[in-house]
């Protein structure tokens, strides 16, 4: 091996060993909370439902339990960690900036402005889909806005974007906070909801709607792979080797807005998850987006499920907010990034 020369471990490997502790971690969340349940129980409810044995065995208490509120919860915080983790991975590729992360630089905020706007404005009234849409269409807005006045290969860095993400992330709280000011209190107790992250209103039918969204960003992203590569070599080498890079934007900025809608949209703003687990991932696999993507989704959705397993059982009976767990993990790693990348030399 020549001197210098980093040894990674394989992707596949490292994937499927990452699936199995996420897998053991969703399994524990399913008996973990305010009201503990034995390994035993949470396997004969799962039984119960597969039909593999009798419903007695089994009260109809701890049967709600884990089929009502756990299961969707864990599977949908795995979802949203997931979904952050890869439009986390995908903004850094867009804005070519290992420091571009849904929250920081304003996305989250947008899908959130979106969101309130349908809940306040009452539009929430057209259907349960036009909530996600709404986020949707806020984080596109706030992707395309960042991108067009911190647009790569113009020679700022990441001073401008920094700068950029923090005055569209504020104007978009401000305006959160006028919708705050103007909701009933009925809204208001909604809207809370979005200003700390959480998954204690997760139901199946949240599960279902998010996770179409999810395998469509997942496959999307996943064929932009290559030209995440390509465009890390810069704009005018990728156009150079064929790469049509106007269209590879748009085409990022549509799924990593829809994937950080969907979450906004089901579970809150919950930041920071865009920006550790990418760092994370590619210290570990290296920068390749073909391993890249799907290890972050992974990496990211056990992140998510382990961090709110912890936040309804650290206090029980009251629910510590999502939102404060990335927050204390995320906020001293950026830090950490921005020091480190100060000591290189100039942003």
């Amino acid at each position: 091996m020549m001197s210098g020369q980093v040894r990674r471990p394989n992707g596949a490997l490292l994937l499927w060993m990452l699936l199995a502790v996420l897998l053991a971690a969703v399994l524990l969340s399913f008996g973990t909370g305010p009201l503990k349940l034995p390994p035993s129980d949470v396997l004969q409810a799962i039984a119960v439902k597969l039909g593999l044995v009798d419903s007695s065995s089994i009260s109809a208490r701890d049967m709600g339990v884990v089929w009502q509120l756990r299961i969707p919860r864990a599977l949908l915080g795995a979802l949203v960690g997931a979904s952050l983790a890869m439009a986390g991975v995908a903004l850094q590729g867009l804005f070519g900036n290992p420091l571009a992360d849904p929250g920081i630089v304003g996305v989250s905020q947008g899908a959130s402005l979106g969101a309130v706007a349908a809940i306040v404005l009452g539009a929430g009234t057209l259907g349960a889909w036009f909530i996600p849409i709404a986020a949707f269409l806020g984080g596109a807005g706030a992707t395309t806005l960042i991108y067009l006045l911190a647009r790569p290969g113009r020679g700022e860095g990441t001073a401008t974007l920094l700068l950029v993400g923090i005055a569209i992330g504020a104007a978009c709280s401000a305006a959160v906070g006028f919708l705050t000011y103007i909701a009933s209190e009925s809204e208001l107790q909604s809207l809370v909801f979005w200003q700390m992250g959480s998954l204690a209103q997760a139901s199946w039918s949240d599960v279902a709607a998010v996770a179409p969204v999810f395998v469509i960003g997942l496959l999307a992203l996943w064929r932009l792979a290559t030209p995440l590569d390509m465009l890390a070599l810069g704009e005018r080498q990728a156009r150079h080797i064929g790469l049509d890079v106007a269209r590879t934007r748009l085409l990022l900025v549509v799924f990593s807005a829809l994937l950080v809608g969907a979450a906004v949209a089901f579970a809150g703003s919950i930041g920071f998850v865009g920006l550790v687990v990418p760092h994370l991932v590619r210290m570990l696999a290296g920068p390749g987006h073909r391993w890249l993507l799907p290890l972050s989704g992974v990496t990211g959705a056990l992140l998510i499920v382990v961090a709110d397993t912890a936040a309804r059982t650290l206090d029980p009976p009251s629910e510590i907010p999502l939102g404060l767990f990335s927050a204390a993990l995320g906020a001293p790693f950026f830090l950490w990034l921005v020091l480190r990348k100060r000591g290189r030399g100039p942003a």
